[in-house]
């Protein structure tokens, strides 16, 4: 899908106007991270992240559990950190954000 969408850029738009998409892209995410309580073993960090990844606008997430934390890469217009922090408190966990 992702290599489609390259080629039709490509194809279409010309090679130049791929670095306006990219920064386009770029500017809509964010990455956050955060302190998470609750992990009782590495499948509660897997849970979290499979859960995450199925979100609208999430583009990434990666829990572990020895830092009993979580790094999320998402759009901000699809999905905001409010919602990410209940969806992680739906699961059971507390999130605060790392400074």
């Amino acid at each position: 899908m992702l290599r489609r969408r390259f080629i039709q850029l490509m194809t279409v738009a010309g090679a130049g106007s791929l670095g306006t998409w990219s920064n386009m892209e770029a500017s809509d995410t964010k990455t956050v991270a955060y302190n998470v309580k609750g992990f009782s073993c590495i499948t509660c960090a897997v849970g979290l992240e499979t859960l995450l990844r199925q979100e609208k606008g999430v583009i990434s997430a990666k829990a572990s559990y020895p830092d009993a934390s979580v790094v999320i890469r998402y759009k901000s217009g699809a999905i905001s950190e409010d919602q990410l922090q209940k969806l992680i408190a739906d699961m059971g966990f507390t999130a605060e954000p790392k400074h």
